[in-house]
């Protein structure tokens, strides 16, 4: 077992079968993706939409491919074939792309709202009252190719274990509020690398796990 399977499957065993895995397999070799599809992973997060296409044209398809990073309305049409979750939607005007991408191709493409929980400015999302507001708009009733599944967070970038358990804790107590009025939104998308666990206790039900998967990034 080399330290791809052996970490993957630590983080297997380490989380509740509820919450879904996502290796975020950004700036890694197929080479490293692969080995991880051998050892029975199947949803890989990219943060680039071209690379994300470039691994998808070149590996197994029956991976789930979410794209967890900031997208670019113009750059949608590249995922569109093929995408199975957007994580970061922060507006309106990108569902409306996505939606216009998705029809080309006859698909409905899942994503999640991006709730800005951070204190940083450089960290993009919608909040709360955005989030109502969309959900409850006449415009997004058009919106036939989209299906909205959830609300994804971001933390601050911090070691204060406090900080991060607060925030992931705002957009949980925002999730569970939202949900008896759209049972629809079923994921809640927090937690990576160094605070998966603290994620999990606030009841994330999706993880986005890099370097403790493939090790540190190299960005060249």
């Amino acid at each position: 077992m080399n330290d791809i399977e052996r970490n993957l499957h630590n983080i297997q065993t380490s989380i509740p079968k509820e919450v879904t895995l996502v290796a975020v397999s950004k700036t890694k070799p197929i080479s490293d993706l692969m080995t991880a599809y051998k050892a029975g992973q199947r949803i890989f997060g990219e943060n680039k939409i071209q690379e994300m296409a470039e691994k998808w044209e070149n590996m197994p398809k029956d991976i789930n491919w979410h794209m967890i990073g900031h997208v670019q309305t113009n750059k949608v049409k590249y995922m569109a074939p093929f995408v199975n979750l957007i994580h970061a939607v922060d507006s309106y005007k990108l569902l409306k792309e996505i939606d216009k991408q998705a029809k080309k191709h006859n698909r409905v493409i899942d994503c999640l709202l991006q709730v800005k929980i951070a204190e940083e400015e450089s960290k993009f999302g919608l909040d709360a009252e955005d989030i109502i507001n969309l959900l409850d708009s006449e415009e997004l009733k058009n919106l036939t190719n989209i299906s909205i599944k959830g609300l994804m967070g971001m933390a601050t970038f911090t070691n204060n274990q406090q900080q991060i358990k607060a925030e992931f804790e705002k957009i949980a107590v925002l999730f569970r509020t939202l949900k008896p009025k759209y049972p629809y939104l079923e994921t809640l998308s927090i937690g990576m690398s160094g605070d998966y666990k603290t994620a999990i206790d606030c009841g994330s039900t999706m993880v986005r796990i890099g370097s403790s998967i493939f090790g540190a990034r190299n960005y060249g």
